[in-house]
C-alpha cells in the first residue's frame, strides 16, 4: 500500500493547522498517552503530603533497585538515618525535600514501567481481543469551505495484532515502522483509508 496518504492533504490548506499529522505521530502520542495512564494508575495514590502517601513512596524507593539514584537525582540530600526515618514516618521532611521525594518516585516508576514494555503490551492485546481506538479525521477550518469533505467522520475500530510491534517501536522511537502500523490500521477502511493517513487524534482504549 502506498503511504502517501490523502494525496490532497495540504493543497488546500489542512496542513496550516498544526493538529494535523500523519497518522504514526498520532498513533505514538496515544501509546505515550496510555503509558502515562498505566504509570499513574498503578502507582501510588495517597498524596506525597500524607503520612501514608509518604511512608508508601520511602518504601519503594529504598527496596527497589535505582531509588537512592532517582534520591540524588531529584536532589534529595540526606543521611541514612534522615532517611529511615521518613521511611518509618517518625519524621516529616522539609516541603523541597518531600517535593522531591515524590518527584523521585515518580521518575523511577516510570522508569521501571518503561523497562517492562511488555505489561503495557499485555493490556492493549487483551488476551487477543485487541483495543479500541478512536481516530478523528483532519481538522478542516483551515480549508476553503468549497474543498472541505463533508463524509469524514470519527472512526471507531476494535485494533488487534499491532500492539506488540507498535510498543516496541514507540520504544525505539521506530517512526518507519509506525508507519506501516498505521497503514495496516487504515487499510481497513477500505477506499476511505487514504483520508485517515493524517489524522486530528488518536485515542486508545476510547
Amino acid at each position: 500500500m502506498s503511504t502517501d496518504g490523502w494525496k490532497n492533504f495540504g493543497n488546500y490548506g489542512a496542513d496550516r493547522d498544526p493538529g494535523n499529522v500523519h497518522g504514526k505521530i498520532a498513533l505514538a502520542r496515544a501509546l505515550e498517552d496510555a503509558l502515562e495512564r498505566m504509570i499513574i494508575d498503578g502507582g501510588i495514590k495517597s498524596p506525597a503530603d500524607t503520612r501514608r502517601g509518604l511512608k508508601a513512596r520511602m518504601r519503594y524507593l529504598t527496596t527497589t533497585k535505582g531509588g537512592p539514584q532517582a534520591l540524588a537525582d531529584a536532589g534529595v540530600i540526606a543521611t541514612p538515618a534522615t532517611i529511615r526515618a521518613w521511611t518509618r514516618g517518625t519524621r516529616r521532611p522539609r516541603p523541597a525535600n518531600l517535593e522531591a521525594i515524590d518527584t523521585a518516585y515518580w521518575n523511577l516508576r516510570a522508569h521501571n514501567v518503561l523497562a517492562n514494555p511488555g505489561a503495557l503490551k499485555q493490556h492493549l492485546n487483551r488476551n487477543g481481543r485487541g483495543t479500541r481506538i478512536e481516530i478523528h479525521p483532519v481538522n478542516q477550518a483551515a480549508v476553503d469551505e468549497p474543498r472541505r469533505r463533508s463524509n469524514l467522520r470519527i472512526q471507531h475500530r476494535q485494533v488487534r495484532y499491532i500492539w506488540d510491534d507498535a510498543v516496541d517501536a514507540l520504544v525505539a522511537s521506530d517512526l518507519n515502522t509506525m508507519e506501516d502500523l498505521w497503514d495496516d490500521v487504515i487499510a481497513e477502511l477500505d477506499s476511505d483509508w487514504g483520508a485517515y493517513t493524517y489524522v486530528s487524534y488518536i485515542g486508545i482504549g476510547a
